[in-house]
């Protein structure tokens, strides 16, 4: 079936192959992707996309030796697949197995450990300036994506490139799709440059002429310089980069394997920085991706013909109760807006952008500006709502704290894709915020048990008048109801289950599904517990863990977050100010981070599945019933 794919097992194997066979290879890999993504699921789309740019980077540099920084990192598929771990590709995303992204314990040939945005360039820029004080000698080279290139550090970094002036190569994959549609100025500069393709000849040509005109003197060169300027003015307004000191080379056609390879070997001649704007399609080869880049840039299992998932669920997942129940109060109230960092469709308020798109507002990856623009908006009168996963919260903390909080603005944190998130693994695991958040003035944070209190959770921020953060997690919100009468009230917690004092178990946030299922087992091996679901992490409802905790023989909480910093934590503490000195066992995260995996095998692994939790509470209750018996005796 791969006539030259099996053929690669490192990037030295891409030198025995003339054009047209690496026009072959391109399409083998095209098809590899989508028959092993279409079981493992993955980001296809962006990687689809740039194939050819992949093979040609190989081509011209050795990366054995020579230094690759993939933005994000979700595209560098390719990359793994011609640097030795093609036969490792079928455990993709999953548990124990090949990471979503550049994992530099994989491979010889990752350098540099990505999974957020916008991070590259300051990356490639730091290995740099280590080569130039170590006197060492090899390429380095940043892969970012125009979408992702919006971000602001990624500004800051090209504006200390162009003034440290060492040698760097800057890759712009310029797919016009970040994961959602692009936005902002660099977007619209970006287009009149894809508009200008003659700009590119008209460039070189006035160099090659410049560089051929005899010596007659500086002040002739100087002209020529003017002149030569003159071309860019004429052809690009602006000329962004090479204004800020970045030799600028192209478009480039990103599927022209030659031209990509020439393009980026004169990249590699060139003293100092330098970007190659390299223009690609994302979903290449594969119609509905083509026709939806956004629908598949990361997918479950689908089918390969019809291109619909094959894991489909007609239940409601937290971000669509989300989204509809921002459109219900933005029905209702002309005062609430909505805002998102490039993740309209993923965050769940896609629909609020086409309904109400005069209150809709993409910043484009910005969450700092994200977080400062609701904090404008506030002071201003209105009400917004910042729906941002759980691990991009964690670039606009002080904007929070400072913007936000600081000032005591009622704004709305709805922070999707908290707690573990799976396959994405560490980078995207959601499990800091409660810690980055809990110490911030005026902050509440809450999370709700399932949908119902997700509506009823962003009705109450509203009513607060405060920074409110809500966190909750990828997946079914299990049950909902929007015509519920929920009430909830500052620092409340709920009682669900009360069978005894044997123990008392302190749930937050949808967990609280698996101590439900442990309580009950636990009656059936006649230990009763009392269940409180805790609604908020900030305020604690302290009355409601002193009075419990005064009564059970043992405690227990449970969160989908790091110990340290989380609810577990704060509620030893408050029991140790009160001098409730009793046996406390907290259900979390250890300090390290967490790697891929189902929801479900990071819980078994970590032992806060409804079988861990009932097993810890029977080994801790059963010796001090034994030894109560044998006192008898």
């Amino acid at each position: 079936m791969y006539k030259y794919l099996t053929d690669i097992n490192s990037p030295k194997d891409l030198q025995k192959l003339n054009e047209t066979e690496i026009e072959r290879l391109s399409n083998e890999i095209r098809f590899f992707l989508l028959e092993n993504l279409s079981k493992t699921g993955g980001h296809l789309a962006s990687n689809l996309g740039v194939v050819e740019l992949t093979l040609a980077m190989h081509s011209v540099f050795d990366t054995k030796v020579d230094k690759i920084v993939w933005d994000v990192g979700h595209q560098s598929y390719v990359h793994k697949l011609i640097t030795g771990r093609r036969e490792q590709f079928e455990t993709l995303r999953q548990y124990k197995g090949l990471s979503g992204f550049p994992k530099r314990g994989e491979s010889v040939h990752d350098h540099f450990e990505t999974g957020h945005s916008s991070t590259s360039i300051s990356a490639a820029l730091g290995i740099a300036t280590a080569r130039d004080l170590s006197d060492e000698n090899y390429h380095v080279t940043a892969v970012i994506g125009d979408g992702a290139l919006s971000g602001g550090m990624a500004f800051e970094a090209l504006n200390h490139a162009g003034q440290n002036k060492t040698n760097l190569n800057i890759i712009l994959n310029d797919n016009e799709m970040s994961i959602s549609e692009n936005t902002g100025g660099l977007s619209q500069y970006l287009s009149k440059v894809r508009a200008m393709p003659m700009y590119t000849k008209v460039k070189g040509d006035v160099e090659a002429l410049i560089n051929h005109i005899p010596a007659v003197g500086k002040s002739m060169i100087k002209t020529a310089g003017k002149a030569k300027d003159s071309i860019k003015y004429f052809f690009v307004p602006g000329v962004l980069f090479e204004e800020i000191g970045i030799t600028y080379i192209g478009p480039i056609d990103g599927h022209d394997y030659l031209k990509t390879q020439e393009a980026l070997q004169r990249a590699k001649m060139i003293t100092g920085p330098v970007i190659v704007h390299v223009l690609t399609k994302k979903g290449k080869g594969y119609i509905h991706a083509e026709e939806r880049p956004e629908k598949y840039h990361g997918v479950s299992s689908f089918d390969i013909t019809t291109g619909k998932s094959t894991n489909s669920s007609n239940k409601m997942s937290f971000s669509k109760v989300a989204g509809q129940t921002l459109l219900e109060l933005a029905e209702q109230n002309r005062k609430i807006t909505a805002i998102t960092a490039a993740m309209p469709d993923g965050t769940g308020i896609l629909e609020f952008s086409e309904k109400f798109p005069e209150r809709f507002f993409d910043v484009g990856i910005a969450e700092q500006h994200a977080v400062t623009l609701a904090a404008g908006q506030s002071v201003a009168g209105l009400h917004p709502f910042f729906a941002v996963y759980s691990t991009f919260l964690q670039r606009g903390f002080d904007q929070v704290l400072h913007d936000v909080a600081l000032q005591n603005l009622p704004v709305t944190l709805l922070l999707d894709r908290a707690g573990v998130v799976g396959a994405d693994g560490e980078t995207h695991q959601g499990i800091y915020d409660i810690a980055y958040l809990s110490l911030i003035p005026n902050l509440q944070i809450l999370s709700p048990e399932n949908g119902t209190e997700l509506h009823a959770m962003m009705k109450y921020s509203i009513e607060a008048k405060a920074p409110v953060a809500i966190r909750y997690p990828k997946g079914n919100a299990q049950e909902c109801d929007f015509n519920s009468d929920l009430k909830i009230i500052k620092g409340e917690s709920k009682i669900t289950k009360e069978y005894g004092n044997d123990v008392v178990i302190f749930a937050f946030g949808p967990i609280h599904k698996n101590a439900k299922k442990a309580v009950e087992k636990l009656r059936e091996q006649n230990t009763h517990a009392t269940l409180v679901n805790l609604r908020f992490a900030k305020p604690l409802d302290e009355k409601t863990i002193i009075t419990l905790s005064k009564k059970a023989n043992r405690i227990y909480t449970i969160e989908d977050h790091a110990l340290i910093g989380g609810v577990g934590s704060q509620i030893t503490q408050i029991l140790s100010n009160h001098q409730i000195f009793k046996p406390v066992y907290n259900f979390a995260f250890p300090d390290h981070f967490i790697h891929q995996g189902t929801i479900e095998e990071i819980y078994k692994e970590y032992g806060m599945d409804e079988e861990a939790i009932v097993n810890r509470v029977l080994a801790d209750t059963r010796p001090r019933l034994r030894n109560v018996k044998s006192l008898r005796k």
